[in-house]
């Protein structure tokens, strides 16, 4: 168990946000599918277009912005998806690692300071068994020990970084994405592959982003908008928005808070740690004997120090005395976002499974 320190929140800093950070904090949120979106924004925040689209392409330049694209809600899609905890030895790990990134579906993999020494996520398309693939991968990546954690609910994703710098660690904002919107059992259509193949592009930081995804849809934008809002509204599409590599902008610590709340509890407690603007996933997952952790919380900071108040923020507030732990990264092996619909995929499923999927 964790022992509890009081929470420290940051003071406030003297000058109020800039555009640029209002900025960069405001295309995390989401990017309006229009035909001018930066046009958009810019105006939110007191910039001109010209003014907004320099910033942000400085921004890439310096490899603080990673990519503009869409964010699909994968078990909508029909996808299974599980985080995967994993034990090597010492002399394994990273040979165990490059093999667990072979494989198409793996977008995230992390070497983390536990007895689960590899954590990795996978994603596998709805014809797939994604068991069967997590099991080739625990043999042919040499561990001892593998765990499948899917989520048994989502209380929130959303990863948006205070560039601003004046969050509290403590504040709090309603969840943007929670299982609410999920609609398993949704039936995909031809348009909707389409949109996604298009839309999980990075688009490109112009005054026209959606321009050649129209032409490959054969839509006009207001057409393509629409779409988006029906995929919205049946939980396939989450948003369009900016993604940063995190240690570029500053947020160079991740920590991810493990916490053992009663399963009766769990609904409650859930809602309340995703509420913490701090925390970017919160998830219930399974147990086991050797882990009895049920909801997982995951927080960024610019220091070891600010990652660790956050959890301890957290504690304070909605779970005093809960025995939990803290997790964090000490290698980053391989962070892509997930493609969709791959056919390196089904090349990997062929050549290991000897099946198409």
């Amino acid at each position: 168990m964790v022992r509890s320190m009081t929470a420290t929140v940051p003071p406030a800093p003297l000058s109020p946000p800039t555009p640029r950070e209002q900025l960069l904090n405001r295309i995390q949120r989401d990017i309006p599918i229009v035909r001018r979106p930066y046009a958009v924004l810019a105006r939110e925040v007191g910039l001109t277009e010209h003014e907004a689209l320099e910033i942000l392409r400085e921004v890439k330049q310096e490899g603080v912005l990673r990519q503009v694209s869409a964010i699909f809600d994968t078990r909508t899609l029909g996808y299974q998806s599980s985080l995967v905890a994993a034990v090597y030895g010492k002399d394994e790990l990273d040979a165990g690692a490059e093999i667990v990134n072979g494989h198409p579906g793996v977008s995230h993999n992390y070497r983390r300071n536990h007895d689960f020494n590899l954590w990795y996520t996978i994603a596998v398309p709805p014809e797939s068994d994604l068991e069967a693939h997590v099991q080739k991968l625990h043999e042919l990546s040499g561990a001892t020990l593998t765990r499948l954690m899917p989520t048994l609910h989502l209380f929130k994703i959303g990863v948006e970084f205070d560039m601003t710098g004046t969050e509290d660690w403590n504040a709090k904002a309603t969840p943007q994405y929670t299982s609410a919107q999920r609609n398993i059992g949704y039936a995909v259509t031809d348009l909707d592959r389409a949109f996604v193949v298009e839309f999980q592009k990075d688009l490109p930081v112009t005054e026209e982003p959606y321009a050649d995804a129209c032409a490959a849809l054969g839509l006009d934008i207001d057409e393509v908008a629409a779409h988006a809002e029906k995929m919205k509204a049946a939980g396939a599409l989450r948003r369009v928005s900016a993604v940063f590599r995190h240690q570029k902008a500053g947020f160079t610590f991740n920590a991810m808070g493990v916490w053992a709340v009663p399963q009766d509890d769990v609904a409650a407690v859930g809602r309340k740690m995703a509420e913490f603007k701090a925390v970017s996933h919160c998830y219930l997952r399974p147990t086991y004997p050797e882990w009895p952790y049920t909801i997982f919380t995951m927080v960024h900071g610019r220091s070891k120090d600010e990652a660790f108040g956050k959890i301890r923020a957290i504690e304070d507030e909605v779970a005093p005395g809960v025995n939990h732990a803290i997790l964090y990264s000490t290698k980053e092996y391989k962070k892509i976002r997930l493609e969709f619909y791959k056919p390196e995929f089904y090349a990997w499923a062929r050549e290991h499974l000897g099946t198409d999927a």
